[in-house]
């Protein structure tokens, strides 16, 4: 008879634990080595330098069982299922930056998350926007009272503001490595811009910059922000009462539906997202699609953007995200010039709408669009996040 032993694999010696997890090569083995147990997490690093830098995924909507989400690889077609609960339905993704989700509850809070660490921060509450003048939980369906730019009062409930009060959140730095990090928001219904600082307890509204609210990044120690036309407002975050605004105007009427700025290796770019509308006559409402963008580069010296036909190496990533971009022969098996998108202008009707989400990638040099899997739209967008352990 053979005596048979039992092995306790999270008792195992710290130094042989650094060794293995040293030497693992993916990100993917990495996680599932730190979600073994207690030991085996503090033997691996969040701080992997060795690993190679990660392609952007695409997080997916809710699957069963309905506190993990999905992370699709467009490049690998791998699909990482995680424990999110915290990326409920009653949550709203309003942005992603730096590997961080930014979330929005229907109550007023906002708060981000990093999905592979679920490391939290959070942010100041909706109710702590200037234009809110009151928040009563109790007032069902008029929860929170608002004051227009023209001085009206409105009211709002729960999911309305959390649905359609913040187009998108951008962050100026990672939160784990720069505490002192900003986060700047572009607010859907009176086109206003607003900012807050880590640890502060309500926003801001740029008052100078209103209409500047198609996308914004952060870019070269300021947030720049760009209207429908291409104009471009500089805000200059700094420790006080108001930001220093200052603004571009290229004299340019761009065109397309939609507009990008990203930073491209530090070149900016502005690029034109083009709709297709069309009306389904069997379940009457619009359907919209994505059919090409064009591409600018801003020329400093000349204060206007030009046209490009190329990004060379580069790929861009658009959507619900802070828009970046990456290098694409840092990835084994990436091609250059694309555009990798998703839907983000559906906007509050997500739950209304049927068919399919536009998300796909745009072949710059011939206009070709390969769509990615179909995902219902059952549930709020997909979104780009890229993703980091700290």
């Amino acid at each position: 008879m053979s005596n048979s032993t039992t092995v306790d694999w999270s008792d195992l010696p710290p130094e042989l634990l650094q060794t293995v997890a040293t030497n693992l090569q993916t990100l993917s083995d990495y996680i599932r080595f730190r979600a073994v147990c207690k030991n085996w997490r503090g033997a691996a690093s969040v701080t992997r330098r060795h690993l190679p830098r990660e392609f952007p995924w695409l997080m997916l909507p809710l699957s069963r069982p309905f506190n993990r989400r999905g992370f699709f690889n467009p490049l690998t077609s791998n699909l990482h299922r995680l424990t999110l609960p915290e990326a409920s339905n009653s949550r709203r993704r309003a942005g992603s930056s730096f590997g961080w989700l930014i979330l929005i509850d229907e109550s007023p809070s906002i708060f981000l998350i990093n999905p592979l660490t679920r490391d939290k921060f959070t942010l100041p509450p909706l109710s702590s926007f200037p234009n809110v003048t009151n928040f009563d939980f109790y007032s069902i369906g008029r929860e929170y009272t608002l004051r227009s730019p023209e001085n009206n009062l409105y009211y709002c409930s729960l999911r309305e503001m959390r649905d359609s009060f913040i187009k998108k959140v951008i962050l100026s730095h990672n939160p784990n490595t720069e505490p002192d990090f900003s986060a700047f928001a572009i607010l859907s219904r009176h086109e206003n811009l607003a900012y807050c600082k880590n640890g502060h307890d309500s926003w801001q509204i740029v008052n100078e910059a209103r209409s500047y609210s198609e996308d914004a990044i952060y870019f070269r120690g300021v947030f720049y922000a760009v209207d429908k036309f291409g104009s471009i407002a500089i805000c200059d975050v700094v420790d006080g009462d108001s930001p220093i605004v200052k603004f571009i105007n290229t004299g340019q009427q761009i065109s397309g539906d939609m507009q990008y700025l990203v930073d491209a290796m530090g070149d900016l770019l502005l690029v034109s997202r083009y709709l297709d509308f069309e009306i389904d006559m069997e379940r009457y409402f619009e359907v919209c699609k994505t059919v090409k963008f064009r591409v600018y580069k801003f020329e400093w010296n000349s204060q206007k953007w030009e046209g490009i036909d190329s990004l060379d190496d580069k790929v861009l990533f658009l959507g619900g995200n802070s828009s970046f971009s990456v290098v694409a022969s840092d990835y084994k098996g990436c091609k250059g010039n694309r555009i990798y998108f998703t839907d983000d202008y559906s906007g509050a009707n997500y739950d209304s709408i049927a068919g399919d989400y536009d998300v796909g990638v745009y072949n710059l040099a011939d206009g070709s669009i390969e769509s990615f899997p179909c995902y219902p739209r059952n549930s709020h967008w997909p979104i780009w996040i890229t993703p980091s352990l700290c």
